[in-house]
């Protein structure tokens, strides 16, 4: 009887075991992916049939590309500009065509602050609690 118990309960696991791996059931993966739906713009009959077919391949005039669906919804669309803000881009006046071209040319002259200015730039943020002076030797 001892020897007989294991025996049951080992035949009664691997029976139950075979049923979960048989078709259908909880585990079956053989069905659409939920996440590769795409939503489509409805159809719109135009008012006007005299209008020229668009170009193949070209976006639809309604939609836009994805990145202009993201960026709409992500911050919306134009806001009007404060006073404050207005002023500020008028005072700043318009940069120069080339100016990234100019930046990143190797005969701009540019100004060497040292290494005090570089060591406040690259420390730590933080309320200064645990600052420590470091004197080069």
């Amino acid at each position: 009887m001892r020897k007989l118990a294991p025996v049951i309960l080992l035949a009664g696991a691997s029976a139950m075991l075979a049923a979960c791996g048989a078709g259908g059931g909880v585990f079956n993966r053989d069905r659409p992916d939920e996440f590769a739906v795409q939503r489509q713009a409805p159809l719109v009959v135009p008012p006007d049939f005299t209008l020229t077919p668009p170009a193949p391949g070209a976006p639809r005039p309604a939609e836009g590309t994805a990145a202009d669906q993201a960026l709409e919804a992500l911050f919306g669309g134009p806001a009007p500009r404060s006073r404050i803000e207005a002023s500020v881009i008028d005072r700043a006046g318009s940069a120069a065509p080339s100016i990234r071209s100019t930046v990143g040319d190797t005969a701009t002259n540019t100004v060497a602050k040292g290494r005090v200015t570089r060591d406040i730039i690259a420390a730590p943020e933080g309320d200064g609690q645990s600052a420590a002076t470091v004197i080069p030797s």
